[in-house]
């Protein structure tokens, strides 16, 4: 797997997030807020922001290699390392709700909608 710079890697760390404080469906929206800012305000070696400056392509190329190594992850590796593939799969999920105007909202409603 190719390493992401620290921002995507320690996202809660460099945020203030304390790790396992937290956790659920605030964390993402944490995180997704930060991605929309990387968005508005790109940072020079901001891993998000050179995604978005890459264009839709490259968003789409990077959450594809996402999904299969979490296959690959639990086609045979540890409990640990399907969630941290996990984690980059939604990271890059949400960079492309980002991308395409879409929130993390949008998700919720329609797992909601899938409850009834």
């Amino acid at each position: 797997m190719e390493h992401k710079d620290s921002e995507q890697g320690n996202v809660a760390e460099n945020h203030g997030i304390e790790p396992g404080k937290g956790a659920g469906a605030d964390t993402v929206e944490q995180v997704f807020q930060i991605i929309l800012d990387r968005r508005a305000n790109p940072r020079t070696g901001s891993y998000t922001a050179s995604l978005f400056a890459a264009g839709e392509n490259e968003i789409l190329k990077k959450l594809g290699e996402e999904a299969v190594e979490v296959i690959i992850a639990a086609k045979g590796e540890t409990d640990d390392r399907i969630i941290y593939e996990m984690a980059d799969l939604i990271y890059h999920s949400l960079v492309l709700l980002a991308e395409r105007g879409m929130t993390w909202a949008d998700v919720q409603a329609e797992l909601a909608g899938r409850m009834r």
